[in-house]
């Protein structure tokens, strides 16, 4: 439905309403972000490995000279030809970002569980330059909530986003935070899936902006590749 045309006192009327709750919003998020920074940690001691274009490593390598670090888990299947466009969407906005935050102590790699062969065919197509690392058949997509083993899955215990039981894809998306302190030690110290990753998805906030909003008819609907379009 097309909203009224109207003179524009009446939209500066309008709009001074819109502000008021769009300011009380963004203090409600601003104690959010504060309540999400004093979350306790976990310590890590299991020693995750993986294999990036440089050969083997752990989670720590990951942090290259930073204390913190992000990891996007990449929805990319072991032998599967579907890459994910939602996971492809949130990874077009990565390498911008990273000239920033990475200047702001925080590092950034994805990791997904396909080969790293797989993974870096995707990565040329798409033209990014991050970190992108294979977990293979380590424990780290499982531990951290984003992948679910066959048996799982057929016995109701794959649980995604603290507590949807995924039935059919052995693996989903989300974001890990992880921290270390002055002796070398690593935390985890939050994780989000599912919508929980819009966070990341500047687009979104300026399509958000705008009469026809993200254009859906049904969620990331007319989401592509960016060479699919």
């Amino acid at each position: 439905m097309t909203p009224p045309v109207v003179s524009r006192e009446d939209w500066l009327t309008a709009r001074k309403v819109l502000l008021a709750k769009e300011r009380d919003m963004t203090h409600q998020l601003d104690a959010l972000r504060a309540e999400r920074r004093r979350m306790p940690w976990v310590h890590i001691d299991k020693p995750y490995r993986f294999e990036g274009s440089k050969g083997e490593c752990g989670l720590g390598d990951l942090f290259g000279d930073r204390d913190q670090l992000a990891i996007y888990h990449f929805m990319l299947t072991p032998g599967s030809d579907h890459i994910c466009s939602g996971c492809c969407f949130v990874a077009d906005h990565i390498d911008a970002a990273r000239q920033h935050f990475e200047q702001a102590d925080l590092a950034f790699a994805a990791v997904s569980r396909a080969q790293l062969q797989q993974i870096e065919k995707v990565r040329r197509r798409m033209g990014w330059s991050f970190p992108w690392v294979s977990s293979g058949d380590g424990d780290f997509n499982y531990d951290f909530g984003v992948s679910f083993t066959s048996a799982d899955r057929a016995a109701g215990r794959a649980i995604y986003n603290y507590g949807l039981v995924i039935q059919n894809s052995p693996d989903m998306f989300g974001i890990s935070i992880f921290t270390k302190d002055r002796e070398g030690a690593i935390f985890h110290s939050y994780s989000t899936y599912h919508r929980g990753v819009e966070l990341v998805m500047g687009a979104f906030n300026w399509l958000d902006l705008t009469p026809k909003g993200r254009n859906e008819n049904g969620t990331m609907s007319w989401l592509k590749l960016h060479d699919e379009y």
